[in-house]
């Protein structure tokens, strides 16, 4: 009785201990970005959208995808229907069309827009400077974001010019994961 005791307060406590991901709002990231620079990854999603659920769930809420987003990106959750204000390029973005009591899908952002977000959940990565990336549309599992992680974290997509030079990149990154599937 006491071992199985020890055994579940020792689980309990590595739950409790699991490393999440530390969102915040875009506005938030690009004032840490001023601070300290780092790579903003930002979580576009809706409410409404069960891929998103699962993306935050499995994808997000893996202790390794997370400690990596944590360790090199500010994290934005940003719910691409919502009627957050965003500041971006001298410009203010919100939703005027945004409906409160809605609980299905609502209008969408003006930044969701400006971004060219066409399916949630997207996955946008910006730069140092401010400057989006690249976009990635749909639910990744984590042994699938992981290279972009990898990729985008130490500037490696700037050395990738063709597919096959990519599907190398991805066999290293997979190789060397200590993801499951």
């Amino acid at each position: 009785m006491k071992k199985l005791t020890l055994i579940l307060s020792l689980f309990l406590i590595g739950i409790m201990n699991a490393q999440q991901v530390k969102w915040m709002t875009f506005d938030e990231a690009v004032a840490a970005q001023k601070k300290e620079p780092k790579k903003i990854i930002m979580d576009i999603y809706a409410p409404w959208c069960g891929p998103c659920k699962q993306m935050l769930a499995k994808t997000y809420g893996n202790p390794n995808i997370a400690k990596m987003i944590n360790d090199n990106f500010y994290a934005v959750k940003f719910n691409g229907e919502g009627d957050e204000k965003i500041h971006y390029s001298g410009m203010v973005f919100g939703n005027p069309n945004y409906r409160p009591n809605v609980s299905g899908k609502n209008a969408p952002n003006e930044f969701t827009i400006f971004l060219g977000v066409e399916a949630y959940p997207t996955t946008i990565f910006i730069d140092t400077d401010g400057n989006i990336i690249t976009n990635l549309r749909g639910f990744f599992p984590p042994k699938e974001l992981e290279p972009y992680l990898s990729l985008f974290k130490a500037d490696d997509y700037k050395k990738i010019k063709t597919k096959e030079e990519w599907d190398d990149y991805q066999k290293k990154i997979r190789a060397n994961s200590s993801l499951s599937e």
